[in-house]
């Protein structure tokens, strides 16, 4: 019971820390450090596709990673939307896998692609959450040659037509 007190308590503080970097990150590292322009150009390509599907994009960062290592990304979900979320990694590295959690842990999405798989640094996936709470995606890459490295991330949802 107190290692669960415990997991909320840290999770609402990297919450509160994300949220202040996603701010940053929208507005300013996205236009200059660490932007890959090969990964801003398929998120934009991804961005044009999924509008057209009737999707907004809620929030969007390029975020600094270190290989082998997650990064951590909490975002609210609403319970009954549908939500498409997107993580571009660097097409040099050879692992990209992304792993969401609700709030209570309990893991309700894992994907894997490995280099040389079709759009193989390209991880979406769309999620529907059966309550509104906080979800938390850790998406991780592997590169052997680089040890920080550029990512994308993106959370969509569906609009209603």
């Amino acid at each position: 019971m107190k290692t669960m007190k415990n997991f909320k308590l840290l999770f609402l503080l990297l919450l509160v820390i994300f949220l202040g970097k996603v701010t940053v990150s929208q507005n300013v590292f996205t236009k200059s450090i660490g932007a890959d322009p090969s990964i801003l150009h398929q998120a934009d390509s991804v961005k044009q596709e999924l509008t057209k599907q009737g999707f907004v994009v809620l929030k969007e960062a390029s975020i600094k990673m270190e290989s082998e290592y997650e990064m951590p990304v909490i975002v609210p979900l609403t319970e009954g939307s549908w939500y498409q979320f997107v993580f571009i990694g660097e097409m040099t590295s050879k692992l990209y896998e992304v792993r969401m959690y609700d709030w209570e842990e309990k893991q309700v999405v894992y994907q894997k692609k490995q280099w040389g798989d079709v759009d193989g640094n390209v991880i979406s996936y769309s999620y529907i959450p059966k309550l509104s709470e906080y979800h938390m995606m850790k998406p991780v890459q592997v590169n052997k040659n680089k040890k920080i490295l550029s990512g994308y991330v993106m959370l969509f949802k569906k609009v209603k037509q």
